[in-house]
């Protein structure tokens, strides 16, 4: 028995020819692991790369105790009720104040100054008031201050010694400015996944070139350019590629030697050109499943050479779900990314749906809010073949499994674009 076929066949409830879209997810996990290889970026160059190492701090953030806010640096043990203090000297951020606040005294701070020596609590600068006379100027301090108050505390944002980004994160621009905060200029990230994609099929023709009869854009090709270059990935474009057993098998063979996953289009559905699914076989170990969902019942799973494969169905919606749903998640994992489930959030149907039960389904929906309710309603036509439904939707509505028909009124599950595609 095959790698790939062992440990697909430990899911539990494993049926290849009626695959629950939970247990395809699962099955597909178990199969992968992370791509080696990472390499040494400028920070300005990491956002959207994954970290490959711990940042643990070598120094505090902030470096010393500082001024929250502008005001008067001041000994809280010698407040009392109305109290007048002498004012020494001040301080700015960079500009430190060099001696020490004595009993009596206090210093005027901005805001990020050093905290003088002797000071533990700063009062805003409006609720003070100043007198100036032969001995100086003296400030006056109101009532009802609290000890500590306005002064931010060495290491109170990032502690020296302790971690406080892991491996495996994807980095946002506040993690960014963190890394920075550090001092380093450099961090260690994942080196980018190599993906090669190509469509199947005599009928289609690239952008650019004049329809024949019977013949039709390649939409696919530019839907899953779109879906890869959110996930930062190496793209590898390799066009259309003709029902030749030749000719495919050699797209294959340069996909493999290139990538380090594959995606194809079409020529997994029954009825269709019966060596695609013989090519992926003998090339590699694939195998091919009857997804118990709507739309992309078909799909084909493997490895071809060292690369990972995923066959998708030809028709441009179900090409898209089955990416979002199987193969969005499989790339980030081979990434080195910590899994992260798409959210699901909960809306009202504002009209009926009609499902059997034994399958999943992704309506393309629209959310909207109507009062203090969030609703959906569908884009319409639903057909698998229809691209203008995902190009209106903001969201995939899902119906469960085990669910039949959803009336209107009804609660339903919604996978939301924003921030997915």
């Amino acid at each position: 028995m095959s790698t790939i076929a062992q440990a697909v066949s430990c899911v539990d409830g494993y049926d290849p020819d009626a695959l629950r879209v939970d247990k395809a997810v699962e099955a597909i996990r178990a199969c992968l692991a992370p791509v080696a290889g990472s390499e040494r970026v400028p920070v300005r160059e990491a956002l959207g790369r994954v970290l490959a190492q711990e940042i643990v701090p070598s120094i505090n953030v902030p470096g010393h105790d500082n001024s929250a806010m502008d005001g008067f640096a001041v000994r809280f043990a010698d407040l009392k009720n109305e109290t007048e203090l002498k004012q020494i000297g001040s301080a700015l951020a960079g500009k430190p104040f060099a001696q020490a606040v004595n009993a009596g005294e206090c210093v005027r701070v901005m805001t990020g100054a050093v905290m003088p020596k002797g000071a533990d609590t700063v009062v805003v600068q409006e609720v003070c008031k100043a007198a100036v006379d032969n001995a100086g100027t003296r400030i006056s301090i109101p009532p009802g201050q609290r000890v500590g108050q306005n002064v931010r505390a060495a290491g109170e944002d990032l502690k020296a010694g302790v971690p406080v980004l892991e491996p495996g994160r994807l980095l946002s621009a506040a993690d960014i400015g963190l890394i920075a905060s550090l001092g380093q200029g450099e961090v260690e990230v994942r080196r980018r996944l190599r993906v090669a994609f190509f469509s199947t099929g005599d009928e289609l023709v690239s952008v650019g070139s004049e329809l024949k009869e019977g013949q039709i854009y390649d939409s696919n090709r530019y839907t899953l350019h779109g879906m890869l270059r959110r996930l930062g990935v190496e793209i590898i474009d390799m066009g259309v590629v003709r029902d030749d057993p030749a000719l495919l098998e050699a797209a294959f063979r340069k996909a493999a030697a290139e990538a380090d996953a594959i995606i194809t289009t079409g020529g997994v559905s029954v009825g269709e050109a019966d060596f695609v699914k013989q090519l992926m076989a003998k090339l590699g170990e694939v195998l091919f499943w009857k997804i118990a969902m709507r739309p992309g019942r078909p799909m084909a799973f493997g490895k071809v050479g060292k690369a990972y494969l995923f066959g998708l169905p030809g028709n441009p919606v179900a090409v898209m779900v089955t990416f979002y749903q199987f193969v969005r998640d499989a790339l980030l994992f081979l990434g080195g990314r910590k899994p992260e489930e798409i959210p699901m959030l909960s809306a009202i149907s504002a009209q009926p749906i009609r499902k059997v039960p034994g399958r999943t389904e992704y309506q393309r929906g629209i959310v909207y809010r109507e009062g203090d309710v969030w609703k959906v309603r569908t884009t319409g036509q639903q057909g698998s073949g229809v691209l203008r439904s995902m190009s209106e939707a903001n969201c995939f509505i899902v119906v469960e499994h085990a669910r039949g028909s959803v009336q209107a009124g009804e609660a339903v599950q919604v996978q939301l674009f924003e921030g997915l595609m």
